[in-house]
C-alpha cells in the first residue's frame, strides 16, 4: 500500500525553478517577467493535429515515462506546471503541431530513466526569461489564444517577445474541478 502511495504520480510534486525579475500590468492584465530555470526535460512532439488533440496524444505518453515507464521502471514524481510550446502562425492562430516540455524533477535531474516508448525524449535546454499570465478554468487552444494576445499587448512598447513560439502551462491535475491555475508565458526575445 505505501509503495503505491509512495508513486502516485501527484503524489509528491515540485515546481520548476524560477525566479520572478519583475511585475507589470496594463489596465486589467498584470503579469510577470520570470527566469526559468533550464535543465533535461522530457519532450514529446506531434504535429498534423490541432492543439487540444495533439495534447490528448502527448500528455499521456509523459506522464507514463514519469509515471514509471522507462528503463529503471521508476515513478518520478510531478513537476509543475506542465508546459507545452505552441507555434502561431502570422495571424495568431496556432500551426498544428505542439512540443511538450515537463521538467524532470531534480532528483533525477542528473541521470534520467530512459523512456520506454521512443516517441518521447530527454532534451537538454537552456533557462528562458519570460512574461506570465494567469487564468482559471480547463485551458483550451483558444483560451491560450486569447490570453497570450492580450499579453503582447500589454507588452506593447515595454518588452520584445518572439513571435514564432510561446509556452502554454498548467499547474493541475485533470480531476480538479476548481481553482485551476493556467499561464500563458511569452519568451522574451
Amino acid at each position: 500500500m505505501f509503495g503505491m502511495i509512495k508513486n502516485s504520480l501527484f503524489g509528491s510534486t515540485e515546481t520548476w525553478p524560477w525566479q520572478v525579475l519583475s511585475k507589470g500590468g496594463k489596465e486589467e492584465i498584470s503579469y510577470e517577467e520570470r527566469v526559468c530555470e533550464g535543465g533535461k526535460f522530457v519532450t514529446v512532439e506531434v504535429s498534423d493535429k490541432p492543439v487540444d488533440e495533439a495534447l490528448r496524444e502527448a500528455m499521456p505518453k509523459v506522464m507514463k515515462y514519469v509515471g514509471g515507464t522507462n528503463d529503471k521502471g521508476i515513478g518520478m514524481g510531478m513537476t509543475v506546471p506542465v508546459s507545452f510550446a505552441v507555434f502561431p502562425s502570422e495571424d495568431g492562430s496556432l500551426q498544428k503541431k505542439l512540443k511538450v516540455w515537463f521538467r524532470i524533477p531534480n532528483q533525477f535531474q542528473s541521470n534520467p530513466p530512459v523512456p520506454s516508448d521512443e516517441s518521447v525524449n530527454i532534451e537538454e535546454r537552456e533557462g528562458i526569461t519570460v512574461y506570465s499570465m494567469q487564468f482559471g478554468g480547463y485551458a483550451k487552444e483558444a483560451d491560450y489564444v486569447a490570453h497570450a494576445a492580450q499579453l503582447r499587448t500589454a507588452l506593447e512598447g515595454t518588452a520584445t517577445c518572439r513571435n514564432d513560439t510561446y509556452f502554454c502551462t498548467g499547474y493541475d491535475p485533470p480531476m480538479k474541478p476548481y481553482g485551476r491555475r493556467n499561464e500563458v508565458w511569452l519568451v522574451k526575445a
